[in-house]
């Protein structure tokens, strides 16, 4: 018995990262949590949970934390849409815009291939658009797909570069479709694209709580963009798509920037040195705007060094695909985590 549509047979699923049972003694550095923990103000409110919350349906629109995010970001609190994890938000702009073979999703590649299969579970057709070596955005080659939706994530991953504002600008001028520019990262990054919302209305940007504000655990992402993009997501949302205890979690960490800007900071500086380190074992590794890197071994091949870390209680990404078969995503931790990495990989190179 055949129970599901051709293009759920066809498509092949999008694989986490590896999760370990809580308790078990691993160095976790291949889904890019942050190494720190989400804001005291976020966990006072776990602390003082009303049942309440519990009895009754949320508030469908999450409008007290788009109202943190107005007074955190300086967005009128319209122009937000929330969502479980940018994930939903991506898939809600799937489902909203494209279809077949006419209404299409580009992106350029290698980047985040939850894109291709949200695309495949619709069904719509994909144009993957290959970044050269330098990693510059394929401006034309974006504009001549013609996309019902362009996904540009910035930082990149797995690269981790920072796509230029003028670029991003160029593509939203020349394009027809939306442009949705996917920033989970940004909170390590130099500049956010965020205010080519106010100067094109097919722009939106993607922002996620997991990154930044250590809330990967939560499930809480958001959208910025004019309220004539959000009018058609918000008919396809689910109606309580995010949950009361998640909208008073993400308001009190929206509401502490300094806490999450500090941490950031120890981010970025740790990020510096595992850099350094990574080069003195003979690593290539690009420079990075996100919490991880992305590294080329040169005396060792990368799958070997994956499950070697593994075997020693240290997990990173090996993404086993073209491109990147030679490369380690390795999420940053703190100075520890990565000195302990850094070990492992010198009695692995020998």
């Amino acid at each position: 018995m055949n129970y599901f549509r051709a293009a759920i047979d066809e498509m092949t699923g999008y694989t986490p990262g590896e999760q370990p049972k809580p308790g078990t003694p691993i160095i976790k550095l291949n889904t890019n949590e942050n190494p720190y923990p989400p804001s005291p103000d976020a966990i006072a409110v776990l602390r003082n949970l009303d049942s309440e919350w519990l009895r009754r349906y949320p508030d469908p629109y999450a409008k007290s934390f788009c109202r943190a995010v107005s007074d955190a970001l300086g967005v009128p609190a319209d122009w937000i849409i929330v969502s479980n994890g940018s994930d939903e938000l991506l898939n809600v702009i799937v489902r909203s815009t494209a279809e077949g073979s006419d209404r299409t999703v580009v992106y350029p590649m290698p980047t985040y291939v939850l894109y291709r299969t949200l695309a495949a579970m619709q069904p719509a057709k994909t144009v993957e658009i290959p970044y050269p070596s330098d990693y510059s955005l394929p401006i034309d080659a974006l504009v001549k797909a013609n996309g019902a939706v362009t996904f540009i994530a910035s930082p990149n991953s797995p690269s981790g570069h920072l796509v230029p504002l003028e670029d991003l600008r160029s593509l939203a001028r020349q394009v027809s479709g939306i442009v949705a520019i996917d920033e989970a990262y940004v909170d390590f990054a130099e500049y956010s694209a965020l205010p080519l919302v106010q100067e094109f209305e097919n722009v939106m940007i993607l922002r996620t709580l997991s990154k930044g504000y250590s809330l990967a655990g939560l499930r809480m992402g958001f959208g910025i963009g004019n309220p004539k993009l959000l009018a058609g997501l918000f008919k396809v949302k689910d109606s309580y798509n995010i949950d009361a205890i998640a909208t008073a979690v993400g308001t009190a960490a929206m509401g502490d920037q300094a806490y999450k800007n500090a941490c950031a900071e120890k981010v970025k500086v740790s990020r510096a040195k595992l850099t350094i380190e990574l080069k003195n074992l003979g690593f290539t590794v690009l420079n990075s705007q996100g919490n991880f890197v992305l590294a080329t071994p040169t005396v060792a091949k990368a799958e070997q060094l994956y499950l070697g870390l593994k075997n020693r209680g240290i997990l990173v990404r090996y993404f086993k695909q073209p491109g990147l078969e030679d490369k380690l995503r390795i999420t940053v931790g703190t100075d520890e985590q990565n000195q302990i990495l850094i070990e492992a990989l010198i009695g692995l190179i020998g």
